[in-house]
């Protein structure tokens, strides 16, 4: 009797295996709280990188020089102070909440849906395999994401970001950059790998991983945001530096005596050579 229960049992899971759609593909579910972990390049995500700290960042001539005329103090004007991180960037600092969209009469997921803690952006994933719309259609802080499973992986495509940062030093990223993300599930942990690709600032893609831990007790609170303005500055005035004129440009590279070539970035300070 034992037996046939047990077999019972093994034939069920499997049949249900393969008409959910998991056995067969090997699709993991990702919905659920995710807790970040951020032993992974934490001097940079935590207490935050110095101005003039692009080695090892494959920016090009462009974005270097953007980055040069940022000025930190732009982080209290009201525009920036609730502005919330771009999906290629939200990734490395806030918690996370998946759930999927399922369509009642079909009972397929058309989408999955995301929302992490800082600032609560809420991003929607496609599954459905939509056509992406115009290049001259809204570009958002979010984008526009495809996603499919391949595998237990699941691979999102996003298009349509407004341009943001590559790095809170001022390291730009513009609006015609994409990127690429692959969620690996490997037990009670998930691994996420984004490339991301720009024309305007990389001179090749940039990839960064960022790991996060499954959470039964998960719960994001609200995170309200009211901009003020902290300090008086003239109407319309941005903190900047004009070229050549950051007091600061090579303190990075004498704090860890390293030559200023090689704290500016490009592709080059990617590789150990």
């Amino acid at each position: 009797m034992k037996i046939l229960q047990k077999k019972f049992f093994l034939t069920g899971a499997l049949v249900c295996s393969l008409a959910c759609g998991i056995g067969a593909a090997g699709a993991q579910d990702l919905t659920g709280g995710w807790a970040i972990l951020i032993h992974e390049d934490f001097p940079e995500r935590i207490p935050g990188p110095d101005i003039a700290e692009y080695a090892g960042l494959p920016i090009s001539a462009a974005a270097r020089y953007a980055a040069l005329a940022w000025d930190p103090a732009q982080l209290a004007m009201p525009e920036f102070q609730c502005r919330p991180h771009p999906s290629d960037y939200g990734n490395r600092f806030s918690d996370l909440r998946v759930w999927r969209e399922v369509d009642q009469a079909s009972q397929q997921t058309p989408a999955l849906r995301m929302r992490r803690e800082w600032q609560s952006p809420e991003r929607t994933i496609y599954m459905d395999g939509r056509e992406r719309p115009s290049a001259f259609a809204q570009h958002t802080w979010q984008g526009f994401s495809l996603g499919e499973w391949d595998g237990n992986m699941l691979n999102i495509h996003t298009t349509h970001l407004k341009a943001s940062y590559l790095r809170r030093n001022g390291v730009p990223r513009s609006d015609q950059a994409e990127h690429q993300e692959h969620y690996i599930v490997h037990g009670e942990h998930l691994t996420i790998v984004t490339v991301i690709k720009d024309p305007l600032y990389l001179e090749e893609p940039f990839i960064r991983t960022t790991n996060y831990r499954i959470d039964p007790r998960f719960s994001i609170d609200p995170y309200p945001c009211e901009p003020a303005v902290e300090i008086e500055r003239p109407r319309g005035y941005v903190p900047h530096y004009l070229p050549g004129s950051n007091p600061f440009v090579d303190e990075y590279a004498k704090r860890y005596g390293i030559e200023l070539e090689d704290a500016m970035g490009g592709a080059s300070t990617m590789y150990p050579e």
